[in-house]
């Protein structure tokens, strides 16, 4: 330790490492996510004594009134932030968005039918793959020629007229692009993996058969998946599916067959509740999109960062980008996390740089990353 660093210390100041303890930190990973203070700062009051019941909510039997009250106040708050039509189960669900993989093929057809599926990046391409397992998979529309840098024209697309269903993936979280609009697929059920945007603008839910999302990006911690459903399509599982693959099995006993994801549940109850009070998803939709409007404008304005994605279907969600090389990219990394912004390393499948910024990411997140992304450059580009 240098002598103005012990003097500083000596003095009654803060040691160097907590000074930088005490600096803002923001997370800008893809998930877990970060989740917003005024929920964490409540889970932690309540977190060795909910409601004066002397106990964890952790402790607490799902079948306790008091868990089961926690169940339905946060399906009632899904619904009314979702506008969720009466005719649609709500399942909280465990096994993340990829067990849906494989339950949304098992639930909507029966042996060698057909679905159609759009290919717009890593995770719809997990969905193919699992998909293929139990029936014949049409990729309607793909966009790896362009290396997922844009979502195919509908123009493009080639659906099979006698397909089960036809699945997409809202917002691709690697790649960095999203849907801003619904697919029209007539009669046939839609089915979508909403799991890094739920929540984040409003949706018609009325449009889809069956949306799936797990929670890590806007609806809590991880360890729950959120399955909403179109109620004619439950109860047409295939013969041979286990009981807890099957739809039915969890909406004719509550999400509760089995020990559900008791504390991951609650969580989702409080930033659900966070929502309400921040206004609604309308209001979500003008901040998310000011914010990913102010990175995107300092990623096009600058001679340094890249961002390859058809500005078209750029994600709100999550924005990849990249340096001049690989060596700027580590030292951009190493000094953004010495301030505080943590978590922007690229996906591990295609490096660079990104930046998710959820719904809890604050609008003052973004814009002290884009005043560090300025400085960088000014000092290395």
């Amino acid at each position: 330790m240098t002598k103005a660093v012990c003097a500083k210390a000596s003095s009654g100041s803060p040691p160097l490492r907590e000074e930088l303890a005490m600096k803002a930190v923001y997370n800008y990973g893809a998930g877990p996510a970060m989740l917003p203070k005024e929920v964490m700062q409540r889970a932690s009051d309540e977190l060795l004594d909910w409601q004066e019941t002397g106990i964890s909510v952790m402790e607490l039997s799902h079948r306790s009134e008091e868990f089961m009250a926690i169940a339905e106040r946060t399906e009632i708050d899904l619904r009314d932030l979702l506008g969720i039509p009466s005719d649609y189960q709500v399942l909280f669900l465990q096994g993340g968005a990829s067990s849906q993989f494989a339950m949304v093929p098992l639930n909507l057809m029966q042996d060698e039918a057909a679905a159609d599926y759009i290919h717009t990046g890593t995770w719809s391409g997990k969905a193919i793959a699992e998909g293929s397992r139990f029936c014949r998979v049409n990729v309607a529309a793909t966009a790896e020629p362009g290396g997922f840098t844009t979502i195919p024209m509908w123009s493009e697309w080639v659906l099979d007229t006698d397909a089960a269903y036809v699945h997409y993936t809202s917002n691709e979280t690697i790649q960095g692009v999203q849907f801003h609009w619904v697919p029209e697929v007539g009669e046939v059920p839609l089915v979508v993996d909403m799991t890094s945007d739920i929540l984040s603008r409003p949706v018609d839910i009325s449009r889809f058969g069956v949306i799936y999302a797990s929670a890590q990006k806007n609806l809590g911690p991880a360890g729950l998946t959120v399955v909403i459903l179109r109620s004619d399509l439950i109860g047409s599982a295939r013969a041979g599916t286990p009981c807890l693959y099957q739809y039915e099995t969890h909406a004719r006993h509550g999400s509760m067959y089995n020990t559900p994801p008791t504390f991951s549940w609650y969580m989702a109850g409080l930033v659900l509740t966070w929502l309400k009070d921040k206004g609604g998803l309308a209001v979500m939709a003008g901040c998310n999109q000011r914010k990913a409007d102010k990175l995107y404008r300092a990623i096009d304005a600058s001679n340094l960062y890249t961002n390859a994605v058809d500005p078209a279907c750029r994600s709100w969600s999550n924005i990849p980008f990249r340096l001049v090389d690989e060596k700027s990219e580590r030292l951009f990394l190493i000094e953004a996390n010495a301030e505080g912004l943590v978590a922007l390393r690229g996906h591990r499948s295609v490096g660079g740089i990104r930046a998710s910024i959820y719904n809890a990411m604050p609008e003052e997140g973004v814009d002290v990353l884009v005043e560090f992304m300025a400085e960088f450059e000014r000092r290395h580009g």
